[in-house]
């Protein structure tokens, strides 16, 4: 998230009025909107991979994959948000009949990039954790070719799986899918660390 754009607390009905009237995107948490900023052209390559690839895997399954012009809500926290990609399975519920605002995602994929890669990982993550329907998070890096991806378990705890190489998968459970990293980072030149 970026910079807080008000000082006045905005009630959720006040953000969905002004948000849907927007020509910028917002965030919303805790009363506070904030500005999403434009993302780079390996965040975008990186989230355009990983929509087609999912897209041709689940379309003709009861999954639908979303860009991140579809909103969700996290409703236990009060958190409106853009997801890079999401995807939802069965019954899906959105907050009212605009259904511009998911509620009940199954698969959530944010590509880190670097003003979000401390906020992202930490309590964006806490709070998406907290979606009944959520039964995996994953957090791709467009420094190079990692991710990170959360699995709820049966029990309800949370299982974190690293994945690095471009010769290695992601392979997602809950929607039986699996897609190289190789597909997810085609065609994205990776800067070397040392020129950091």
């Amino acid at each position: 998230m970026a910079a807080v754009s008000s000082i006045d607390r905005l009630s959720q009905a006040e953000y969905l009025r002004l948000e849907r009237a927007a020509e910028v995107r917002s965030e919303y948490y805790d009363g506070q909107t904030f500005a999403m900023a434009g993302g780079s052209r390996w965040h975008s390559v990186i989230k355009s991979n990983l929509i087609r690839e999912l897209g041709n895997q689940l379309k003709k399954s009861r999954c639908v994959v979303y860009d991140a012009d579809l909103r969700v809500k996290v409703e236990m926290a009060g958190l409106y948000t853009y997801p890079d990609v999401s995807v939802a399975c069965d019954e899906q519920r959105f907050e009212d009949e605009r259904q511009d605002t998911l509620l009940t995602p199954t698969i959530l994929i944010e590509v880190l990039s670097e003003s979000r890669e401390g906020y992202d990982p930490g309590k964006k993550s806490e709070m998406y954790r907290r979606i009944p329907s959520l039964r995996e998070y994953v957090l791709v890096s467009q420094n190079r070719p990692q991710i990170e991806q959360f699995i709820r378990q049966p029990n309800g705890e949370w299982l974190l799986r690293e994945i690095s190489g471009k010769e290695n998968s992601l392979h997602l459970p809950s929607i039986e899918a699996s897609v190289p990293l190789s597909e997810i980072f085609a065609n994205v030149e990776f800067v070397s660390a040392a020129l950091h």
